[in-house]
């Protein structure tokens, strides 16, 4: 492609901003000028692209002429301070924090509904679900046409990194003090998270549900375009640095047929199946990788109508920043 895009990114010293910038490179985007933009604290230090150091700047004394396509990826209440001034500049929007109304901002997965962004007027504002959302969606989306699906319920277990970079530094530092026999203070979460599980993600609001678990329901829903499907979930946090993992049980109204589940898997894009016997892990199979790994295919133990199964992916790669980039890939081909 001979013409070229300007682009902005948000949230480029995070880590979820930095894979972006690194998956722009590997994936050959047709980049003009990068513009990397961060906070004041994170101002000045650099990122590497194409051999070379670019340095971050300011968001706020950016100016969003400058730019064609930017990525949101420095959390809601960022995104909903420039997001406007972007768009308003004739900037497109890909916003991966959840930050605006799914009517201004709907969320797509390339490989669920990317069709739906050719109706999109530019300059588009788009979202990117949850880690979680996203990697149920596209195993999901496939199954539609074998079964009524009435029911999930999801487990999912988050990586530490779903909290950003400070998620990673602390698992890290809780785990070393533990090592070395020192006392442990906990900061970024609300007690020890090395070696433990968490049963819940967030503040819960007055009937227990997280602010992750509704967003995750919400958006499932948005892209399976099933908006009467019973979603049950519970978000868990534990002591990994990255791959989310999902156990997923699907409840339907007539028996499941395994094997056609297995052939819908199979040749469904962004997918990996792994075989019978077999099952994926985060370190070993997903952390770096561009698929959704999906193992365990069985019906329920005393229920035909059941399908239960487990889901892994990196969840700052495929599950934000890749998934970022293919919209912004589908963008400039039909919208921008």
């Amino acid at each position: 492609m001979s013409q070229s895009f300007d682009i902005a990114v948000i949230g480029a010293t995070g880590t979820v901003g930095e894979t972006i910038v690194q998956i722009l490179e590997e994936r050959d985007f047709p980049v003009g000028a990068l513009h990397l933009l961060a906070s004041a604290e994170s101002a000045g230090s650099s990122v590497p692209y194409r051999g070379k150091n670019v340095r971050v700047r300011e968001v706020d004394a950016f100016d969003f002429n400058k730019a064609k396509i930017a990525f949101f990826a420095a959390g809601a209440a960022v995104t909903r301070s420039y997001a406007e001034r972007a768009t308003a500049a004739g900037c497109a929007v890909i916003d991966l924090s959840a930050g605006l109304p799914v009517e201004q901002a709907p969320n797509v997965v390339p490989e669920v509904n990317g069709a739906s962004l050719s109706a999109l007027a530019a300059p588009a504002q788009v979202a990117c679900p949850s880690s979680s959302a996203a990697a149920l969606a596209l195993v999901l989306a496939p199954l539609r046409s074998l079964m009524n699906i009435e029911r999930v319920t999801v487990t999912a277990c988050l990586a530490v990194s779903s909290m950003g970079r400070e998620g990673v530094t602390e698992l890290a530092r809780q785990t070393a003090e533990l090592l070395n026999v020192r006392p442990l203070e906990p900061r970024v979460f609300d007690r020890q998270m090395a070696f433990n599980v968490l049963a819940q993600v967030g503040k819960p609001d007055d009937e227990g549900h997280v602010p992750l678990e509704k967003r995750l329901v919400s958006e499932l829903r948005e892209l399976l375009s099933l908006p009467l499907i019973k979603i049950g979930v519970s978000c868990i946090q534990v002591p990994v640095f990255f791959g989310d993992s999902l156990s997923v049980s699907v409840q339907t109204s007539e028996a499941v047929e395994v094997a056609a589940v297995s052939r819908a898997l199979e040749s469904a894009e962004g997918i990996e199946l792994v075989d019978a016997g077999d099952y994926p892990t985060p370190v070993g199979d997903a952390v770096g990788q561009d698929a959704v790994y999906v193992g365990r295919l069985r019906r329920g133990v005393d229920d035909s109508c059941e399908l239960n199964f487990w889901v892994t992916l990196d969840n700052v790669r495929k599950g934000a920043a890749l998934n970022a980039v293919q919209v912004a890939e589908l963008l400039i081909k039909d919208v921008v």
